[in-house]
């Protein structure tokens, strides 16, 4: 997830905007790719999928070669929700079950690594129940003042690689302590 300097992941109404503040670095681009090709499942939110369902895939139909986007589409996706039994979306699956044993679930089952895109409310449920392996935070040089954070509680965590951009943002993973 991207962070701000002051520990927001999204403005208060959710927005992202400020993740595209400044120049882009190709490597930064090259680093989510990396840590999409780990991965064979893509886990989020309800209100996470209703924008970052269709932004890859018209990506992808105006750019049928943008490696990301065809990562985005063609990985098999689960969102969680409360309230909805479908969401349209290419390689998208809707989870309505009790969060812990739906994941735990997932983990227990062969293949590659899980990545949870969010948003923050989904990100802070699975913090706070203690089911994320690894947290993999792109720190950006901006500040916001307020928003979402997906930290409700004290988390320690430890810091296990770092890769810092030519843009100033700075990617960190850290596993729990």
């Amino acid at each position: 997830m991207h962070t701000t300097l002051d520990g927001f992941v999204a403005r208060p109404n959710g927005e992202g905007d400020w993740i595209w503040i400044g120049e882009q670095d190709p490597a930064g681009l090259e680093k989510v790719i990396e840590l999409a090709e780990s991965c064979d499942t893509i886990l989020m939110g309800r209100k996470m999928s209703a924008d970052f369902l269709p932004h890859w895939e018209q990506l992808l139909e105006k750019s049928p070669d943008h490696p990301l986007a065809r990562l985005m589409v063609s990985m098999p996706k689960i969102v969680f929700s409360h309230t909805l039994k479908e969401i349209p979306g290419k390689n998208v699956r809707v989870e309505n079950g009790e969060l812990v044993a739906a994941i735990q679930e997932l983990k227990a089952q062969p293949g590659k690594d899980i990545v949870v895109y969010g948003g923050a409310g989904f990100v802070s449920s699975l913090i706070s129940e203690n089911l994320l392996d690894e947290y993999n935070l792109i720190l950006n040089p901006v500040a916001i003042g307020t928003g979402m954070s997906i930290f409700q509680q004290q988390k320690i965590l430890k810091l296990v690689d770092t890769k810092i951009f030519t843009n100033g943002k700075i990617w960190n993973r850290f596993v729990p302590a």
